[in-house]
């Protein structure tokens, strides 16, 4: 009989110099392995629930362009309905509509615009004062606009004696996008 070359029974396994290679978890790895736990008092509280920072209020006229995360207690000076186009046949007619109004805000140290939608807008009367929780700054046509989106808060407070100074009014100012070259 003579040998055939592809005959894989004739061929001596090949050895790999070293340990082998490491086993790859699949899709699904093991769970953690967890060990029991003991008192308090032994170990160090690691998983201790975190306390909730408190809120640092900033006043109107520290507010800069592209910033967020705001919170701030101002006093609404008046509101402007924002009029909405009407329904075309290429919008869905299922879509409710937006009501939008802009909100002059302001607080003794500065004014500027509030773009309050739907819900906010009942919140948002001339005379009340509020608190606005994880604000942001839009940017409509180079100028500072101030929203609270879906991640934020409005709340009506007790009225505050406070005069604002409508005369600072920040969205009156006028930005422009420059770009820096290092």
């Amino acid at each position: 009989m003579a040998s055939n070359p592809t005959d894989n029974s004739q061929q001596r396994p090949r050895h790999r110099n070293g340990p082998p290679p490491p086993r790859r978890q699949g899709r699904n790895p093991p769970p953690p392995r967890y060990q029991p736990q003991q008192h308090q008092s032994t170990t160090t509280t690691a998983h201790a629930p975190q306390e909730k920072k408190k809120p640092v209020f900033v006043k109107v006229d520290q507010l800069k362009p592209g910033t967020s995360g705001h919170t701030l207690t101002v006093k609404v000076v008046s509101q402007t309905s924002v009029p909405q186009k009407p329904n075309t046949a290429s919008s869905s007619s299922h879509l409710r509509a937006n009501r939008i109004s802009e909100c002059l805000i302001g607080d003794e140290t500065a004014s500027i615009l509030f773009t309050a939608r739907n819900d906010q807008v009942e919140l948002m009367k001339p005379g009340a004062t509020v608190n606005l929780r994880n604000a942001k700054i839009d940017m409509f046509k180079g100028s500072m606009r101030l929203a609270v989106d879906k991640w934020g808060r409005i709340e009506v407070t007790e009225p505050v004696e406070m005069v604002v100074k409508e005369d600072n009014n920040l969205s009156l100012v006028e930005y422009e996008l420059v770009n820096v070259e290092e």
